[in-house]
């Protein structure tokens, strides 16, 4: 595995590859990850609707986090040219993400991209939440889906004869030593048989995941995407 810069690289993105360029990902830092040659966007932990599913069960929590992600999308399609979104897993939040705001604002979004390819690995919230309406033209699948060099999955999970990439963890680096100042940042994780993308969605919790022999961490921090140092 390594991080390199093709020509043309877009500042504030990085690449990981795998190797013998058997597969490479442009990482964004809008947290989804862009595989050119299947021109297809990777997206986990959308978690769509969470907002209005936290304020219906009475918790306050910023509103228009689906109007922002649906937003950050459009960015993403624009700048990449890419021509699928695979969500890698928990696309809704919950049962009560179909409010019809919610879902209003989704097939809106869905209008505006009637030729996009949209495909789902269904995550453990999305069995809660039910599958996407069939409005929204979402091919829904379980895991592990193979495109390419890659098995997309929800959960990570080792793939005999692919690279596999999940969600649902919502990886973090901790930066900072002992006694000092510590900050927690949502990044692309890459070990040797698999990878976690962070997750789109707001206010998700992070979880750091241990350091392991030749892992590959990219950091995000604010619009740019950080390579860290390889692990030995």
């Amino acid at each position: 595995m390594a991080a390199s810069t093709p020509p043309g690289a877009v500042p504030g993105t990085a690449w990981f590859t795998l190797p013998a360029g058997a597969g490479r990902l442009q990482l964004w830092p809008q947290k989804a990850a862009f595989d050119p040659d299947l021109g297809l966007l990777l997206v986990a932990d959308a978690h769509l609707g969470k907002a209005v599913s936290f304020r219906r069960l009475g918790v306050p929590v910023p509103e228009a986090t689906t109007t922002d992600a649906l937003a950050r999308l459009d960015g993403l399609l624009q700048a990449t040219g890419a021509q699928g979104i695979a969500f890698l897993g928990d696309l809704l939040h919950s049962a009560r993400s179909h409010a019809a705001g919610t879902q209003a604002a989704v097939l809106a979004w869905r209008q505006r991209h009637p030729a996009l390819q949209l495909t789902l690995v269904r995550g453990n919230h999305d069995r809660h939440a039910g599958d996407p309406p069939a409005a929204l033209g979402v091919q829904v699948v379980d895991g592990p889906l193979r495109l390419g060099p890659w098995a997309l999955t929800h959960e990570p999970e080792a793939v005999p004869g692919a690279y596999a990439l999940a969600g649902h963890v919502h990886p973090c680096v901790v930066l900072g030593g002992r006694g000092g100042d510590r900050l927690r940042l949502p990044c692309f994780h890459f070990g040797p048989e698999a990878g976690v993308l962070p997750a789109f969605g707001p206010f998700t919790g992070m979880h750091a995941l241990p350091d392991q022999p030749g892992q590959r961490r990219f950091a995000i921090a604010d619009d740019h995407v950080l390579a860290l140092p390889a692990s030995g």
